[in-house]
């Protein structure tokens, strides 16, 4: 009772962990360093019940940690495990797209510093063989020896089920992204696009949601402007959703997200889902973020975030 079966995907697993908008965006403040309950809960606008149901699960699936404040007192801290330091590639990809598609006032107000150069850079998305950097049209997909089924339990499925909203987030570097991607059906469809999918029966064969729920998604996603709609039959009149270059430019935020859930979410030892070629090398794709200004790879602890002339905000905090 209360489970279902899904092809397995290390995506969705991922999703299930931390895709939740709520999930990401506290994850989010302890990369920049609010890591207090009243210090996250100013800074996101979530309620009180809200933001403590979600940080019981991520301590439960081993993202956060707490512990006292290291200066005394009662105030309790959160802290990233090493299972979340290793979501800073998605966090990063998250910046890039963000900072392509968006004027947000947070995120321009912040230049990325690498601490090993010295220098300010975007983040880029890059094949480990070649060098070359990732595109979603550049990638190729087949079965890996853990490409079986995956059982769900259908409280996180109906949590997937709630209506799209925007994040009341009074300060996010991301916001827009969270609101896209931090609902689980609305990443699920976008997941699945980049495998070619765009035929509204085609999503809903590998997706266990309801039709209305689906249309809703799906229109979310055009009006967004990360689907355009375009009619591939006149009587009745059916469309497909074809990824925008805003849609394919999400897909390095998915790609390390995949590569966080190959590491961490695996139920069964099994191995990879999914074993993925680098078309433009045909090597297997290992992706890593790197430095645009001197391609090093980047790690949470080499990352600075300068905010204006003179203030910082110190680099991401480690697992405590």
């Amino acid at each position: 009772m209360g489970k279902l079966i899904t092809r397995a995907s290390s995506i969705n697993r991922a999703l299930d962990q931390v895709g939740d908008k709520w999930c990401l965006l506290i994850l989010q403040e302890v990369f920049w360093g609010i890591n207090s309950f009243n210090d996250m809960l100013a800074a996101t606008g979530v309620s009180k019940g809200v933001l403590a149901d979600r940080l019981k699960w991520l301590q439960a699936v081993d993202c956060l940690h707490r512990k006292p404040d290291e200066n005394g007192g009662k105030r309790m801290r959160y802290h990233l495990t090493r299972k979340s330091v290793e979501l800073y590639d998605s966090a990063l990809m998250a910046v890039a797209w963000e900072r392509r598609f968006f004027n947000t006032r947070e995120l321009d107000e912040i230049t990325l510093r690498h601490q090993t150069c010295g220098r300010s850079f975007q983040p880029e998305l890059r094949c480990r063989a070649c060098g070359d950097e990732v595109r979603v049209n550049a990638v190729s997909y087949q079965p890996g020896p853990g490409a079986t089924g995956d059982e769900r339990d259908k409280k996180v499925r109906r949590r997937s089920s709630l209506p799209v909203q925007n994040v009341p987030s009074r300060r996010s570097l991301y916001k827009n992204l969270i609101n896209i991607v931090g609902d689980r059906w609305t990443a699920n469809v976008i997941a699945l696009s980049f495998h070619g999918l765009t035929r509204f029966d085609e999503f809903h064969r590998e997706l266990p949601v309801a039709t209305n729920i689906l249309s809703d998604r799906l229109k979310f996603l055009v009006e967004e402007g990360v689907f355009s709609q375009v009619a591939y039959q006149q009587r009745p009149l059916r469309y497909e959703y074809r990824l925008t270059d805003k849609g394919e430019a999400l897909f390095p935020w998915f790609l390390t997200l995949l590569q966080w859930g190959d590491r961490w979410c695996s139920p069964d030892g099994r191995g990879r889902p999914m074993h993925l070629t680098h078309v433009s090398c045909g090597q297997a794709l290992v992706a890593q973020v790197q430095c645009s200004a001197c391609g090093g790879v980047l790690t949470a602890h080499e990352v600075d975030f300068e905010l204006g002339p003179g203030a910082a905000i110190p680099s991401a905090g480690g697992a405590g």
